[in-house]
């Protein structure tokens, strides 16, 4: 009986020695469930949409205006401000990037056109639609002794020949009919395909503008002195003339250190500017003729009564001496 005691007494000791060590082991990891293993947005690089620029665009500097722009440039500001969707000619901001020039000068191509050849007829030519639809489907008639149009519905006895007979292949279809494309010729393209010719400038055209001098008086600032254009003095309403026949494309006074201003378009590359007068006589749009009366001569935004007269090309100051008479 006593020695069974000593059993039990040390089986008692040994499990609690085994209870009170430690394991050399690394505790068990700790999991945070409540943080997203998600990156933030923030740190996705998304690549910035393309700017336009090069050739007719334009980038708003500090103390530009539509006006100003627009005379710059040699365009209409209303042509500017339908060009670019802009919904107040004064809501425009700095480093903003302005399309100057028509749409179909800007990058666009003449529209290319589809060829559909049609049986039995000449050719077919129809606008492509959105880039990447499918081509128009066309339909042609079926030609004798093609496919079979429905099931076999005879009935036959059988045996190993009504067999093989069901067995051969329908007969060939007829060969295909080429194209009509194929006889057009590649030299003679169509007039869809051929840019339109309205878009560009006659040749000639600027030099056959006729000019005169627009007012009378002393030059008194010359294109060499600095100077835009030419200063002619005069006096409190004089008559200021239209050095050319043209389309008033500006009459007002939005642009600053030219007073009553009127621009005259004379051709695509040519127009001529008339400054600091004292009254307005014509408005946009008008089409004047060489010598018309356009406005009386005065001092609005600058310290003397004259006319400042400017001929651009293309938006750029030329000297108007070598295109007016010689006084």
């Amino acid at each position: 009986m006593k020695k069974i005691r000593l059993a039990v007494l040390g089986s008692v000791v040994s499990l609690l020695a085994a209870c009170g060590s430690t394991p050399n082991q690394q505790p068990a990891p700790v999991v945070d469930r409540t943080t997203s293993t998600v990156k933030p947005v923030d740190n996705a690089v998304v690549a910035p949409a393309p700017v336009p620029s090069g050739r007719g665009y334009y980038t708003v500097k500090k103390g530009d205006t539509l006006y100003r722009i627009a005379l710059d440039v040699g365009q209409n500001w209303r042509d500017i401000v339908a060009w670019n969707n802009l919904t107040n000619p004064n809501d425009i901001k700095v480093d903003q990037v302005l399309r100057v020039a028509p749409p179909d000068r800007v990058g666009g191509a003449p529209q290319t056109a589809a060829v559909v050849a049609a049986p039995g007829a000449g050719l077919d030519v129809k606008p492509l639609g959105a880039p990447g639809a499918a081509a128009p489907a066309t339909s042609a008639p079926m030609a004798s002794g093609g496919n079979k149009t429905g099931p076999r519905g005879d009935k036959r006895a059988y045996s190993d020949s009504a067999l093989a007979e069901l067995e051969k292949p329908d007969a060939a279809p007829a060969a295909p009919v080429p194209p009509a494309v194929a006889t057009a010729k590649p030299e003679a393209p169509h007039a869809a395909d051929k840019p339109a010719a309205a878009s560009q400038p006659a040749a000639g055209d600027d030099e056959g503008v006729s000019w005169m001098w627009p007012a009378d008086g002393k030059v008194v600032g010359t294109f060499e002195g600095g100077k835009k254009g030419v200063d002619i003095a005069g006096k409190d309403g004089q008559s200021v003339l239209a050095a050319a026949g043209g389309k008033v494309m500006y009459a007002g006074s939005g642009i600053r250190g030219y007073g009553n201003l009127v621009i005259i378009k004379h051709t695509n590359n040519l127009l001529s500017a008339y400054a600091h007068n004292k009254t307005i006589l014509v408005k946009e749009g008008q089409s004047v003729t060489k010598g018309q009366k356009i406005a009386e001569m005065g001092k609005s935004d600058s310290d003397s009564v004259k006319l400042h007269f400017e001929i651009r090309q293309q938006g750029k100051p030329v000297d108007p001496s070598k295109y007016l008479p010689p006084r």
